[in-house]
This record gives structure tokens, C-alpha cells and sequence, in this order.
């Protein structure tokens, strides 16, 4: 995947202000951006997903401008080919697993009729083992259960690319594991580029093809292992712009 991010956002709330200023270029399979909470990770997600619209910059994915504030281009969400994964999953809970599915084939806001069928959504209901509760609702599914309705979704309709966001923190740690190892299986079997956020060093360990750090709203240069990383573990970062 070739990303390229210049951006720069101001937030406020009450008397505080927030600066997100992020410039990121890479060609990696597998991009990892980590730091502590309130750091600016889920914010710099949403800008490339067309969630956040930035003050100033520019954003492309694969060689295509998504966003460029100067050439006034600012694609709508579903015009970018992102699969976006949130934190809490985001399913409709009135919706069931076929219906939360096929939500990502339909680019207008009509819920999937219950008894519609789309070879696609059959496919990964079986690919992801959804078969026995396709027709049940989110609140009766597990964490991990969950978690693969929402990657279905998020990739049914064939992205450009993958946007996680801390894909494993709503699990019990016994599940993270194979959640991690189950994601890793299907990024390699579809070759979707991915970006993930996170402030766990497994994640980094585990996806870090390149890794860089947020820290206060900027990037900041990676020339040595987290703190929290034995050195021999920690994936090597490059290409990181200082904020």
C-alpha cells in the first residue's frame, strides 16, 4: 500500500485545544501507529477514512488523492475503498449477522431485508464460521463473534484498504490471541493493506511492519525499541516524518 498523510487539525473543547499534525509516508503491507490514549490515533483513522475533514493537507491512498484541502478534493467515505474497523465494532443491534454483512455491499442508508441473500455475504459467513447465528442479533453473539461480523463487513465489499481501530481491546485477553492470529491469516490470504491503531506492544509485535509512534497529536521519530518492547521484538520504523 503506498500512504501518504499531511495533515493538520485543530480540536477544542471548553478552554482546550488539540493539534493533530501528522505526516506519514509508506509502502507497507502492514502499518502500525502506537502511543498512549488522547494521543491523536483515532483521529488521524478517521481523517483517512473521511470521517475528519483536516484544516490543511493532503491524504492519498495507492496513488489516489482522497483528500487535498488546496485542489478542494474531499472524497465522501464510501468513495474512498476503506474497510473501517471501530473499536466497538459498530454493528447495527437491530440488524442480524447476514443483515450487518450485507450492509457493506449497499452505498445507500436501506437496512438488508431479512430474508435477502447475496453469494457474497454467504461466502464469509461461512469463511468467518457464522453459519449457526446468521440470523441472530449482535447482543446475543460473543467478543469474538462480533468482531468477525464486523471484519465480514468491512472487507465484503473488497477495500483498498483495512483501518483498525484497537481491533483487540474490547476482547477478554484469553481471545486475544487468536483474534490476532485469525486477523493475521486473512490480511496474508486477501493481501489488504492495513492500518491499525493501538496502544498494546503485542499488537505491535504481532503487525509491525512499520511502526511509528503518536505521541501529543504528532509522530515521533522511531529510532529505538518502545520502552515497553524488548529491543529483539520490536519491529524496526522507518520513514517516519517528525511532527
Amino acid at each position: 500500500m503506498q500512504l501518504d498523510i499531511d495533515i493538520y487539525k485543530t480540536l477544542q473543547a471548553g478552554k482546550r485545544s488539540f493539534a493533530l499534525n501528522v505526516q506519514l509516508q509508506s509502502d507497507s503491507q502492514r502499518i502500525v501507529i502506537y502511543g498512549p490514549s488522547g494521543a491523536g490515533k483515532s483521529l488521524t483513522l478517521k481523517a483517512i477514512a473521511g470521517l475528519l475533514t483536516p484544516e490543511h493537507g493532503h491524504i492519498r491512498l495507492n496513488g489516489h488523492t482522497v483528500f487535498d484541502r488546496k485542489a478542494g478534493i474531499d472524497l465522501a467515505p464510501q468513495d474512498r475503498r476503506v474497510g473501517y474497523l471501530f473499536q466497538d465494532y459498530a454493528l447495527f443491534p437491530h440488524l442480524n449477522v447476514r443483515q450487518n454483512i450485507a450492509f457493506g455491499l449497499s452505498r445507500r442508508w436501506l437496512n438488508p431485508r431479512v430474508r435477502e441473500r447475496h453469494d457474497k455475504v454467504e461466502y464469509w459467513i461461512r469463511t468467518f464460521g457464522l453459519e449457526a447465528m446468521a440470523h441472530q442479533l449482535p447482543d446475543d453473539l460473543s467478543g469474538g463473534q462480533r468482531q468477525r461480523v464486523a471484519l465480514a463487513r468491512a472487507i465484503i465489499a473488497e477495500p483498498q484498504a483495512l483501518l483498525l481501530d484497537e481491533p483487540f481491546s474490547a476482547l477478554d485477553p484469553s481471545l486475544r490471541n487468536t483474534m490476532r492470529r485469525e486477523l493475521g491469516d486473512l490480511q496474508q490470504l486477501l493481501r489488504i493493506p492495513m492500518v491499525l491503531i493501538t496502544h498494546d506492544p503485542q499488537d505491535v509485535q504481532t503487525f509491525g511492519d512499520h511502526v511509528v509512534e503518536l505521541r501529543d497529536g504528532g509522530f515521533e521519530r522511531q529510532v529505538q525499541a518502545p520502552s515497553y518492547l524488548q529491543a529483539s521484538e520490536a519491529p524496526v520504523c522507518k520513514d517516519t516524518a517528525i511532527r
